[in-house]
């Protein structure tokens, strides 16, 4: 492992440890799809995006977008990592008194929108695109969303708007994860293949592996050489990523472990981190 992504997976495996710290202590948060993005986010926070915690209103940033608005679990400690907000205040997620809630809000340091019903953050880093284009901007609009969430017609109607705005300046990564609150995305509704939807759609189409720095890192900047239209990364991802017991098991999309099993996950993740820390 080169020393860049070392230095990613070590603070993937400090995010994922704190998510889980965080949610049991709040009892609640969606952990699955926040342990199958952790890689994405680390890579754009970390070495794509073009943010200054010091000013995080510069109109000349890029823009993050999280439309699937309940990873937060994950997302703030990559922020505080970032250096947004301090630490200590990641004790308090989702309690009454604390900005950081369930979904993500622009009262928190860092955060471009507030999202939580799903679709409308796509349908958002389209307007900033759009919006980007129109003041001659360089800055770039970056968007993850969740596989169930294609299942949103809203998401569909802005894919057909940034095609025919040929938003090159925007980058719309897919969780392809494969599971949702209700179950698997094949049964609940089949949204696959979604690379044919989104080429007839007008887009420049991506697949990599979701967890894989050098194909996230590959994919986001062939995103920005691309010219003309926009792009979607397809990100093949493993829900509950890091955590045995969770992976790929649908009832963690939102259930916190507890007693031994929080025990166990904790062991699990401690391990991940420290067999990093001695390489």
């Amino acid at each position: 492992m080169n020393s860049e992504f070392h230095s990613l997976a070590l603070l993937a495996a400090r995010a994922r440890k704190t998510a889980m710290e965080i949610a049991n202590r709040a009892t609640t948060g969606h952990l699955g799809g926040s342990y199958s993005c952790t890689e994405i986010l680390t890579a754009l926070y970390f070495r794509t995006l073009r943010i200054d915690p010091e000013n995080p209103k510069d109109p000349d940033r890029d823009r993050f977008v999280l439309s699937k608005g309940h990873a937060t679990p994950v997302i703030y400690p990559i922020l505080s990592m970032r250096g947004f907000f301090p630490a200590e205040e990641l004790q308090g997620y989702r309690s009454i008194d604390s900005r950081l809630s369930g979904q993500i809000t622009v009262d928190v340091p860092g955060v471009d929108m507030s999202t939580g019903s799903l679709s409308i953050g796509a349908s958002t880093a389209v307007g900033m695109a759009m919006a980007g284009k129109y003041d001659r901007k360089a800055y770039r609009v970056y968007t993850l969303i969740g596989d169930g969430e294609c299942e949103e017609g809203q998401i569909w109607e802005a894919f057909m708007a940034a095609s025919k705005y040929a938003l090159d300046n925007l980058c719309a990564i897919i969780d392809v994860n494969g599971l949702q609150i209700d179950g698997p995305t094949s049964v609940v509704m089949p949204s696959e293949p979604l690379d044919e939807k989104l080429e007839a759609f007008g887009f420049y189409v991506i697949r990599i592996d979701g967890h894989d720095y050098g194909q996230i890192f590959r994919a986001l900047d062939e995103a920005a050489a691309t010219k003309g239209r926009p792009t979607a990364i397809l990100a093949k991802t493993v829900k509950g990523k890091g955590v045995s017991f969770m992976e790929n098991v649908v009832e963690y999309h939102a259930k916190v472990p507890t007693g031994k099993l929080f025990e166990q996950a904790m062991q699990e993740l401690d391990k991940t981190l420290k067999e990093l820390e001695e390489e």
